[in-house]
């Protein structure tokens, strides 16, 4: 991966986003939500390829998987108004379809295609599989680190924003209910992973989100947790009760050994 392939990606990118621009205002948040959601997976991505000491090289790489990994998000709004997966489509699978069919990643190296091909196809799967290799694993452990910081923002800031103003994609259609789901607080308190299935209010997405801290792979995305106040933030908006508090404390206890151990 180079310097010039990268503008390619980039330029490519740009003009794939504008082709999705429309005058009606929702559809447009939802597109631009996702389009500068791509930015700052790029810039966590770079982040962390510098704090980890890759090559250039790899760098640049990692910045590319950043750049595509949210591709085919664009066509699954234009198609089916959301942005949830499990009543549309993976949109991991369509982005590879994406960058197949419109020749984003020709003139690349085939080792870079099949790389960028692999990362994407795995950013949002709800586990990494075994025995993959070393180098598909530190790029695709990268995205989904990358890719999970800014979720958090998107996220955060949605409830920040007066309901008018905001890109309603976001809440993948769960209702802005005060209570939440006794099965997803379970998954935090054991420190596992939420499922998206388990879901019922915004409260559990919120949730499912602190869980996802369990599943941060380097130092340098948790130090971003941190500098952001991520926790803080996600907790500030959950219902301030003994159970979540509990739950909260849990996540950032297990952040502070993490960092701890190095």
């Amino acid at each position: 991966m180079t310097q010039e392939d990268i503008t390619l990606l980039k330029d490519w990118f740009a003009g794939y986003c504008a082709s999705f621009s429309t005058p009606a205002a929702e559809d447009q948040r939802n597109i631009t939500i996702k389009r500068d959601h791509t930015h700052e997976v790029c810039r966590n991505a770079l982040r962390i390829a510098r704090d980890l000491g890759l090559s250039e090289e790899e760098t640049l790489l990692a910045e590319a998987v950043a750049l595509l990994h949210d591709v085919g998000r664009f066509s699954q709004y234009r198609q089916y108004r959301t942005f949830d997966d499990s009543i549309s489509v993976n949109h991991a699978a369509l982005g590879v379809k994406v960058l197949r069919e419109t020749n984003a990643l020709q003139g690349l190296l085939a080792r870079d295609r099949d790389l960028i091909i692999h990362a994407v196809t795995l950013h949002n799967v709800f586990s990494l599989p075994e025995g993959l290799d070393a180098v598909t694993l530190l790029f695709a452990r990268l995205a989904r680190d990358a890719d999970k910081l800014d979720i958090m923002r998107v996220v955060i800031e949605f409830f920040g924003q007066d309901k008018e103003s905001r890109a309603d994609a976001v809440a993948l259609g769960l209702p802005d209910a005060p209570g939440y789901s006794p099965v997803v607080l379970a998954c935090v308190a054991r420190r596992e992973l939420a499922k998206k299935s388990d879901l019922t209010t915004l409260n559990d997405f919120k949730l499912l989100q602190l869980a996802w801290l369990y599943d941060i792979n380097f130092t340098s995305s948790l130090r971003m947790v941190l500098e952001r106040r991520y926790i803080d933030k996600l907790a500030g908006l959950l219902p301030d009760t003994g159970e979540i508090r509990q739950a909260v404390s849990l996540v950032r206890a297990s952040v502070d050994e993490r960092l701890r151990a190095g």
